[in-house]
Order: C-alpha cells, then sequence, then structure tokens
C-alpha cells in the first residue's frame, strides 16, 4: 500500500546530549540509566508546551510544534529543568543538551517526518553549545516580538548540505552566563508523574521461574505506557537494576522517577506467587500493595490477570498519591497540573456546589493550557454535566461552552484513551451524536483495555447505545478489577439500569443500594431507586427517594432527565422516566 505523505508548516526542536559516547564509554550502566531519567522529563516538558516527540533514537530527539513560540518557550524550559537536574552531579558525569529550532514545511508519511523544518533544525542542534538553545533566523523573526527573551545574533552560518547559508540566534532568558530560568508562570520540575517497574525478585532461583518474573514485568511496562496521566521508564533502563539490591531514593533520583513499582515471585510445588508494591520514592511510603497466586498449568492466564490487575489499580493510586501531594506541598499553585489536580476529587463528589468549584479550576487550567486536552475535556464534561444533573447553570452559554471544549479536547486527543471516553460521553449526552460517541468509544477501550474509566464508560456507552450484556460485562469488569474503585458509582448505577430496563425490579434496588454506598451524591441512582420501587408498588419508599432527589437537584424533573439523557434507545429510558412519574416527579 502507497504511503500517505501529508505536508504543513511547523516548528521543529531537535535535541541531542554533546559527548554522549564519552559518558557512554566512562560507565555505560549509569549513562544509560541517566539517559532515560533525563528524556522521560525532557519529555514531559515538551509535551506541557504542545510539543510531539516524533522521533526518539539514541540520546537525541525531535519534537514538532504548532506554535512556534511554544517551541522556543519548550526549548528554554528544557534547558532550565537540565540544569537544576544536572546540580547535583559531578562535573564530568553531567549530560548537557543542545538544541536547534526551525520553521518550515514538515512532510509526514506513516512513520517519519521529512523536509527543510526538519533538517535545519537538525544542524543548528549540531553547532549548538552544549546547555544552549539556536533557533534559525524564520524562528527569530517569528518570536522576537511575542516573547520575553534575549537573542545574540551569531550571523550567518554554512550548515551541512543546506544550500544557502541561515541566519543563526542563541536564544536566553537571563544574562549571559546565568543559568537559564523557565519562562514566567512554568516551573522547571516536572509536573506529570513518572513510574518504573524494577525486575521482580525471583526468590527460588529456578530459570523458568526468572523468565516468568521477566515476563511479568514487561507486560506490565507494556501495559502502564497504554496511560497518559504518567510516564513510564522503559525497560533497558529498569532492568540496569536486576539483581541487585537497591535503595529506592537512589533510584528515584538516577532514574528521574517519582514512583516505583517492585515485587517478587516465589515457586512451591505446580504454585506460583506474585507479590508486588507501588512506592512513593520521595517518602518510601508504600501506596498499594497486593499478591497474586496461581498455578503453573495456567501460566499466561495467570500472567495477564497480574497485568490486567495491577495496571488498573497504579493508575488511580498515582492519581491520588498526586493529588495528595498537591495539597500537601502546593495548595496555593496556580500551575495547570494542580488546578488539574485539586478539581478532580470535586468534579467526582458528584454534589453542585463541587461541580461549581471544579468548572472553575479546570477553566483556570484550560487558560494557562489552552491545547491541553486533558483539561480541556475535564472542563466541558464538569460543564455540561450539570445539565444532564438537573443542576442550574453557571452562566448563559454552559452547553454551548462545554461542547466547544470537548470538541477542542478531541482535536488534541490523538490516542489519549480517558479524553475519547471522555467525549464520547458527552457526545452522545449532549450532541445525540450517537454513531461518533459509540465510535470513540471502541477506540478508547482498544487503545486501553486496562484503564478503569474507559472501561466503566464504554459500559454506560453500551447501557444507551449498545448490547445490554455488554454493558453489564463491561460494568462488572471494572468494578471485579477494582473493587474500591473511583467512580464505582457509575458501574454499580448502570447496571441497575440495566435491570430496570429488563423488568427486574429487585436486582435494579440491590444494585442501586450498593452505588449510593459508593457516593451517596450521585443523582442518576435516585432515579433508579424511585423508579424501581414505584414499579414495584412500594410508592412510599420511592417518593422517599424522589425527596432525596430533589434535595440533590432542585430543579430535576422528567422532561429535564428526558432532555439530558440520550434518546436513541428510547424504551431504555421509558423505564425510569415512567416509575419516576408514578414515584411522583415533575413532569416538567
Amino acid at each position: 500500500m502507497d504511503q500517505v505523505l501529508s505536508r504543513r508548516l511547523a516548528a521543529v526542536l531537535c535535541a541531542d546530549i554533546a559527548g554522549y559516547s564519552a559518558l557512554v564509554g566512562a560507565d555505560e550502566s549509569r549513562a544509560i540509566a541517566a539517559l532515560k531519567g533525563h528524556h522521560t522529563a525532557v519529555m514531559e516538558v515538551l509535551q506541557r508546551f504542545g510539543g510531539r516527540v516524533v522521533d526518539l533514537a539514541g540520546d537525541g530527539l525531535i519534537a514538532e510544534f504548532s506554535s512556534t513560540v511554544s517551541a522556543v518557550e519548550a526549548g528554554l524550559a528544557m534547558q532550565a529543568m537540565m540544569a537544576e537536574r544536572n546540580e547535583p552531579i559531578a562535573e564530568g558525569q553531567r549530560m548537557l543538551f543542545r538544541v536547534g529550532i526551525n520553521q518550515g514545511d514538515v512532510i509526514h508519511d506513516d512513520t517519519h517526518i521529512y523536509g527543510d523544518g526538519i533538517n535545519i533544525a537538525a544542524r543548528l542542534q549540531t553547532i549548538a553549545e552544549p546547555g544552549q538553545v539556536y533557533v534559525s533566523g524564520k524562528v527569530h523573526e517569528e518570536v522576537r516580538d511575542r516573547m520575553k527573551a534575549t537573542f545574540r545574533d551569531l550571523g550567518d552560518k554554512r550548515l551541512k548540505n543546506i544550500a544557502r547559508p541561515v541566519r543563526v540566534f542563541e536564544v536566553t532568558l537571563g544574562p549571559k552566563g546565568k543559568r537559564p530560568r523557565a519562562p514566567d508562570g512554568v516551573t522547571v520540575e516536572a509536573r506529570k508523574p513518572s513510574v518504573a517497574v524494577l525486575p521482580f525478585d525471583n526468590m527460588g532461583g529456578d530459570s523458568e521461574q526468572e523468565y516468568f518474573a521477566d515476563g511479568v514485568v514487561e507486560d506490565i511496562i507494556t501495559a502502564l505506557s497504554r496511560f497518559r496521566d504518567f510516564a513510564v521508564i522503559a525497560r533497558n533502563s529498569s532492568f540496569v537494576y536486576k539483581g541487585r539490591a537497591v535503595d529506592v531514593r537512589e533510584v528515584s533520583k538516577e532514574l528521574g522517577v517519582r514512583y516505583l513499582l517492585e515485587g517478587s515471585v516465589r515457586k512451591s510445588g505446580q504454585r506460583l506467587r506474585i507479590t508486588a508494591q507501588l512506592i512513593d520514592a520521595a517518602t518510601g511510603t508504600h501506596l498499594w500493595a497486593d499478591k497474586f497466586d496461581g498455578t503453573l498449568e495456567d501460566v499466561f492466564d495467570f500472567q495477564d490477570r497480574i497485568t490486567a490487575t495491577v495496571a488498573s489499580i497504579v493508575e488511580p493510586a498515582i492519581r491520588w498519591a498526586e493529588i495528595e501531594r498537591s495539597r500537601r506541598e502546593r495548595p496555593d499553585s496556580v500551575e495547570g497540573y494542580d488546578l488539574y489536580l485539586r478539581a478532580l476529587p470535586l468534579h467526582m463528589s458528584q454534589t453542585e456546589s463541587a461541580n461549581a468549584e471544579a468548572v472553575a479550576l479546570l477553566q483556570r487550567a484550560v487558560e494557562l493550557e489552552p491545547n491541553n486536552p486533558t483539561y480541556l475535556v475535564y472542563a466541558g464534561n464538569a460543564m455540561l454535566h450539570r445539565w444532564s444533573q438537573g443542576w442550574p447553570p453557571i452562566g448563559e452559554d454552559d452547553d454551548a461552552r462545554g461542547i466547544e471544549l470537548v470538541e477542542r479536547a478531541l482535536a488534541h486527543a490523538r490516542d489519549d484513551a480517558v479524553v475519547l471516553s471522555l467525549g464520547s460521553m458527552m457526545l452522545i449526552h449532549n450532541l445525540k451524536d450517537y454513531d461518533r460517541g459509540l465510535e470513540l468509544s471502541r477506540r478508547a477501550v482498544a487503545l486501553n483495555p486496562n484503564n478503569l474509566t474507559v472501561i466503566m464508560f464504554a459500559g454506560i456507552v453500551q447501557l444507551h447505545l449498545g448490547d445490554l450484556d455488554e454493558a453489564i460485562a463491561y460494568c462488572e469488569h471494572a468494578i471485579r478489577l477494582s473493587p474500591a474503585v473511583d467512580g464505582a458509582y457509575w458501574p454499580l448505577t448502570a447496571i441497575a439500569h440495566v435491570h430496570l430496563i429488563r423488568g427486574a425490579y429487585e436486582q435494579a434496588i440491590a444494585w442501586a443500594k450498593r452505588s449510593v454506598s459508593s457516593n451517596p451524591s450521585f443523582v442518576c441512582t435516585y432515579w433508579m431507586l424511585a423508579a424501581a420501587n414505584a414499579h414495584l408498588g412500594r410508592l412510599d419508599e420511592a417518593r422517599r427517594h424522589v425527596a432525596t432527589l430533589k434535595r440533590l437537584a432542585p430543579e430535576s424533573t422528567v422532561q429535564l432527565i428526558w432532555a439530558g439523557q440520550p434518546q436513541k434507545e428510547t424504551g431504555r429510558l421509558a423505564a425510569v422516566l415512567d416509575g419516576l412519574r408514578l414515584a411522583g416527579l415533575d413532569e416538567g
């Protein structure tokens, strides 16, 4: 099949490490481990400024930006961060990046980019001084009046394999000789968390057991790499520590990670036991630990079960650790990431006042990073959620603004499974765009089948648009993987809804009561409780649940609930609405 080529104007940043071969020659293991840690931190910085890393080979990397200003800011922030990372390291062991940036045509095929945009950036990188950022005349012309920076004109330079001389400028944010600082409002610490999965200890010495332990770790690394909320260190870096007694704080520094996942494997006859624990390396605190038992006969199924369970639990554990870290260490921070972390528990609490606070925080995060798909989709989700829950609007254009934010998130989402999943919910609830919403949900599951948010909402999408048995299967899978999962009230209420549709009212009540135990403020649960009790003739009990519903969402009416829910399969909502009418909820 012929490759599809596309051309566009973009800014390209090329970077590599000065003298990397010498560092490898001096201490290969240390150099490789340090490089991986630096690469992870650098990629986080580039992504925060809207960069897309298109190549990562050896000690070099290439990133593409739609904004030239963002590319230069990212290069400066990257060098400022590296200056801090290098500060405690001995002079001869420091890794110093050289950065070149150019603006020009970039040609894309299925796997690579080409063109003058990248060629000139790569040549600028080769002549840049270690620790510095060099830009072309085109970049200088584009950004000189749009950012606070100092440009030193280095004159026209002849670059290898470039036909004409290129005007070159060195960019700094401080006086010559001083360490660069990050742009205003940007700290040099990489906010996005990172995790390394260390080789599991083989407690028995059996070589087959060793292969199994390594296979489990490799599978977990692969599964965790699908998550976008954190970065995962590659296998060839974490396996440097295989067979070594390690200090988690030292490993954390060497790899540049905040969290470590470690474990062990033990064999007894035909039985295997795997233990795993997630550690906050800064404090040594164990955030989660568990054991898994299986047999050699079902070793592959056992391995898959461990992988799925660990991957699904690690993500929310890290998220809550980051929320607590933000509360404890940065309670007054105005950075986008911290605003997002503060908004998450408010959004998940499912109360009107907390939702309003979450909306305000997420809108501030979007103002700071207008192209961040995570902030965009959560902001849009929080705004649109008010309508579906029967809460009064915050502003006159809540719905239009929320839809705009979700569409922008999807435009920048690429392969972010959570953004696609949350976006699909808004498409089917608020735009009634059923085909697109169902397709996005399927894509999200394919991209990350171990993400609990994705699995939960896939179940709800199936509830509204697809197969009811599949809806229950997704929801039960999410609950089974992690009974204490964030937002467990979603799949519990969805299962109650399926039973209500099928006329199994006692089962609907049983599942809805479990949902109330998970979150007594989730409005939709009371729809199920009121409707199911009304269908069973228990009108006093049904009215009691309607009273709770009206307390949580005073604007609730049958018509408002109908308007805020998907209407493709009208019979699926009819059981709820008819029951609410019997229970005495106003028609509206």
